[in-house]
Order: structure tokens, then sequence, then C-alpha cells
């Protein structure tokens, strides 16, 4: 696979006269360093990160004009690291195969893969009903099904579900319904199952996450978004009282009746249909100002879930606290950049924003 008749191994070689930073990268197919032999063949090459259901991706396409390259099979799997030279390579994890394409004139090979964890059986149907489990237990459960090893924030873990269905849905769906009712991250990478408040700004092992400081000149396209907030004050969300049955509700964000959204499913006690309440209200208040930024000098080490701060931009822009929803790095003959999409950071310094919003202003 990619192999050629030199059989070339080894990472790539930079030229020491240069002053102007050069990207860097390791890329391994089955355990096989191939960053030399792609080093001169490299068209793109583009990781993203994402956060929930949504699959870390890989995107490689490279030069076959001599046609001595070899499509690689599905299910390979491809190790890569990026950064830049003369600095430690970011390992970016493995991912698996899913896509192989060979095109031309001129010929070239694009390879796109996906977060090798992300394994068919996580999107097998299955039929089950969890009673009187804690979010962590339910989420370790599952993890140990498919061989991962769970990270799961402390405070999230303790929450005690009554009664849930897994109804024909398969694991990744379930884990995704159950993140979006609580506010979490939900991801897969590198045989660890992550289930984590979203906007904690805080590792696995609950150390502070750094925050990434960005100024005008860090970038040369950006896209500041402002939505006014959908027609409603608050959330509500119904449950069932378990002594007579009757159907009651809690509010999140109004206490009014009036511009209230609903949500569509009645919960089994009062605390789940608060915690659903409040997750789709903080949903709310998060994606309210969106900050789209390419920085023209790539940061390797960004990710989702990074608090970021910008500055030199409008007030209310550099006012924001910011937290990356997705990242992707890309490698080509323009050079090395980061694109980061971004939205609000829950933070109390938000405040301010968000009561300007409930005006309508």
């Amino acid at each position: 696979m990619f192999a050629d008749k030199n059989n070339a191994t080894g990472r790539t070689a930079a030229p020491v006269d240069r002053v102007e930073p050069q990207a860097d990268y390791r890329v391994t197919l089955d355990g096989r360093d191939l960053s030399r032999l792609i080093a001169p063949r490299l068209i793109s090459l583009s990781v993203s990160e994402s956060r929930g259901d949504e699959a870390d991706m890989l995107d490689l396409v490279l030069d076959d004009s001599k046609n001595d390259l070899a499509i690689p099979k599905r299910g390979a799997e491809i190790k890569v690291s990026i950064g830049w030279v003369g600095e430690p390579l970011i390992d970016k994890g493995t991912f698996t195969v899913n896509e192989a394409e060979h095109s031309g004139a001129p010929d070239t090979i694009t390879v796109r893969a996906r977060s090798a964890s992300m394994t068919n059986a996580m999107h097998e149907r299955r039929e089950k009903s969890w009673h009187g489990q804690t979010l962590g237990a339910i989420v370790r459960a599952i993890a140990t099904r498919h061989s991962l090893k769970p990270a799961i924030g402390a405070a999230i873990a303790k929450i005690v579900i009554d009664h849930i269905d897994q109804t024909h849905e398969s694991d990744m769906s379930f884990l995704t319904r159950l993140a979006k009712r609580y506010d979490a991250v939900m991801n897969v990478k590198d045989l660890r199952l992550l289930f984590m408040p979203i906007g904690t700004g805080k590792t696995v092992s609950g150390k502070p996450l750094g925050v990434i400081e960005l100024t005008r000149s860090s970038g040369d396209r950006h896209r500041y978004h402002v939505a006014q907030r959908e027609s409603y004050a608050g959330v509500r969300a119904h449950y069932h009282s378990n002594a007579k049955g009757k159907r009651k509700s809690v509010v999140i964000g109004g206490e009014n009746n009036k511009n209230m959204k609903v949500l569509p499913e009645d919960y089994a006690t009062e605390a789940e249909a608060r915690a659903a309440a409040q997750a789709e209200y903080d949903r709310t208040q998060r994606s309210q100002a969106t900050f789209d930024y390419t920085l023209a000098r790539a940061r390797p080490d960004a990710f989702p879930e990074m608090p970021v701060t910008v500055s030199g931009f409008k007030p209310e822009i550099d006012a924001t606290p910011w937290l990356v929803k997705k990242a992707t790095h890309t490698i080509n003959d323009s050079g090395f950049e980061t694109a980061l999409e971004m939205e609000m950071r829950d933070d109390p310094t938000t405040a301010r924003h968000r009561s300007h919003f409930r005006k309508g202003g």
C-alpha cells in the first residue's frame, strides 16, 4: 500500500537553509512509516477534529503521475502526527481507511479515513432498556462492549437515569442522544470513549486546558456571526410524577408561559427533565454567536473544547470567551494552516452578552 520500487521510509527532511517555518508530519500505514515516500508526492493532507458523534477525519491527496503508488486497502490503519520542523509533532490519532480513489489526468490518489475507534459495531442497532443506572455506568458498559477505555467527567458520571430505552438504536446513536440530553461531548478516539460536559475547560484527568490566545495578526480570514435567538425565552421539559403519574414540567431560562420551547420527549423524573431543559438552554446560548478564524500559521495543538481568547477585532468579539467546536489542519502547496470553528464559551463573563440578546438589541 502506497509502496514504490524504492521502498522508502522515514520522516520528512527539511532544508536547513530556509528561515520560514516549515510544516512537518509523520504518516504511518499499518505501522510502516511512509513520510519520506509521501513528501515529494503530497498535494494535501488535512485532519479535521470534531466534537460530538462526527468522527475525526483524515483526507490525503497524493500525486501519482509516475504511476508508482498503490491504492491503500479499505480498513488499513493510518497514524498521523503533524507540526512544525524543529518542534515536537502533535499526535492526531489513528484513522481507518474507508474511501480510496484514483483519478486523472494528472493521476492522483485520494484517501479518506475516519477515526479508527469508530468501529462498525458501534453503528449496529440494538435493543436494550436501562433501569436505575448512573450515566457513568451506562457509558462504561458500552465502552467495555467495544473494548474502549472510558473517560467520563466525574460530576456527569454520577447522574442517575431512572429509565431509558435503547430501541432499535446503535450504541453510537444512543450515546449521541445521551450527550445531547446532558450537554456533553461524546467522542471516540484512539480506543477511548470520551464523555465530558461541554466547555469544562479541563482534560479527562481534571487538569485545566491551556487557553489559546489569538490576535488579529494570527490569521487572514475570519467570520463573526450573531443570530437572534429562536423566539423563546426559555425551555420547558415535561416529566411524570412517580406518585400519581401526573404530567408536570420544569422551565429553564424564563418563568412565563410565552415564547417557550417545549422539548418533545417526556422524562421519567424531574431531575432528568431539568437536565434536558438546561442542556438545550445552554446549547442555545452558546450558538447565539459564532466565530470562524483561519490561522495563517497553523496551531496543530488546537483541538475541540479548547478555550480561546481573541484581540484586535471589534469590542464584542474580543470580549467574548470562545470555545473550539471544530479544528481543521491542512498542509498543502499554500502552506500549513488551521481553521477554527468556535462558539461562545459557557462562562460567567458571558452574562452581559446573554442579557443583550434577550433584549433583542
